[in-house]
C-alpha cells in the first residue's frame, strides 16, 4: 500500500516552474507550491502474497488496485 503525493500534479508544478524560468523569472524569487492531491494505490497481488486480507473499506476508497 502506498499513500502519497500525486505523480501528475508534480509534473504540472515543475512545467510551471520551468516555463517561469524560462521566461526570465529568477528561481530563487519562484514561490514555492505545496501539492494538495495524494493518491491510494494497494497492490493486492504481493497482499496476497504475504496472506494479508485487505479489508474492502480500505480497496473501495484506493485510487489504483493493483490485482
Amino acid at each position: 500500500m502506498s499513500y502519497g503525493i500525486d505523480m501528475k500534479e508534480i509534473g504540472r508544478v515543475m512545467a510551471g516552474y520551468v516555463d517561469k524560468i524560462l521566461k526570465g523569472a529568477s528561481p530563487a524569487e519562484l514561490p514555492i507550491e505545496k501539492v494538495s492531491t495524494y493518491e491510494l494505490i494497494i497492490n493486492l497481488r504481493v497482499a496476497n502474497e504475504l496472506k494479508i486480507n485487505v479489508p474492502q473499506e480500505i480497496l473501495f476508497p484506493a485510487d489504483e488496485v493493483i490485482r
